[in-house]
């Protein structure tokens, strides 16, 4: 498979590892983005995997409440400028109006449904817009909080059992989104996902300096991926506003609240930067001018 210059930028945007390292694995990987991730991982010179890319198209995210549901919706722009005025959160308001007071199941049953508003404000800003995801939450029988973080640029939709009070969920939600749990607790955790965290921590600890043996490595896993575990459930994570509480913990002493589950949107994550945008990037980090 073979790879440009683009995907080595990438490749360094998604793990912050140097350019030639970057080019490096992606040649071990033969241009496997995800493989080359896991390589970088295994050396040790990534420690993270971001399996996003970075986020790079504007818009907001936005929630909304009314007829005993809440919407976390985001939608997209060609621009900030376009994407902090008040025309386009005008326009997405609309947009999460129209799902909370309907029944649609997928993004493209309310982009057909909206086509006409949305030409409208085409005509008004001057740029594409795009509805690119919502989730619904039901609040009639459970309790349901929104965060939105920095005008729209991170969202977090939290439901918790019944009688959970808004102050509590809040801060759940403000939990997630500064430190991006993924699952509310370890058995969300998919085993797959389990046993490929193992193989990297593994591989890890065997490319240290001064590999101890397979046997002591095998030991030295189960703490290992009880880190990992800390990172990505929620309710094991040390509490932002005191780390020497757990979520867990912080919700059993404020009326044993228990979290079902939440939905966290970074605005734009997984969407490629315009190519004019890159091309920019590249010649700035050369020390070039257009």
């Amino acid at each position: 498979m073979a790879f440009t210059s683009k995907d080595v930028m990438e490749l360094r945007q998604r793990t912050g590892v140097g350019m030639m390292d970057c080019k490096k694995a992606l040649v071990a990987t033969d241009g496997d983005m995800d493989a080359a991730i896991d390589y970088l991982r295994e050396k040790g010179m990534a420690q993270a995997a971001k399996k996003e890319a970075r986020i790079a198209a504007e818009g907001i995210v936005f929630a909304a409440e009314k007829n005993g549901k809440c919407v976390l919706i985001e939608v997209n722009c060609e621009s900030d400028f376009v994407a902090g005025g008040n025309v386009f959160k005008e326009y997405v308001a609309q947009v999460a109006d129209y799902v909370l007071d309907n029944t649609t199941a997928t993004v493209d049953e309310v982009t057909a449904a909206m086509q006409a508003v949305t030409n409208e404000y085409v005509m008004k800003m001057g740029e594409k817009l795009s509805i690119r995801r919502f989730t619904v939450y039901e609040t009639n029988n459970t309790a349901v909080d929104t965060y939105i973080h920095m005008g729209g640029k991170i969202g977090v939709m939290v439901e918790a059992s019944a009688g959970a009070s808004k102050e509590v969920i809040h801060d759940v939600a403000l939990q997630i989104a500064a430190a991006n749990a993924q699952y509310v607790s370890r058995e969300e955790v998919p085993a797959s996902e389990v046993e490929h965290e193992k193989e990297i921590l593994k591989a890890q600890a065997m490319n240290e300096p001064n590999p101890k043996p397979e046997a002591i490595i095998e030991k030295m896993m189960a703490g290992r991926i009880n880190k990992f575990f800390k990172d990505v459930c929620l309710v094991e994570q040390p509490f932002v506003k005191d780390g020497d509480t757990t979520i867990a913990q912080y919700l059993k002493k404020n009326g044993d609240v228990s979290v079902i589950r939440f939905t966290r949107y970074a605005m734009g994550e997984g969407l490629q930067k315009r190519e004019d945008d890159f091309v920019g990037e590249v010649m700035a980090q050369a020390g070039l001018k257009k």
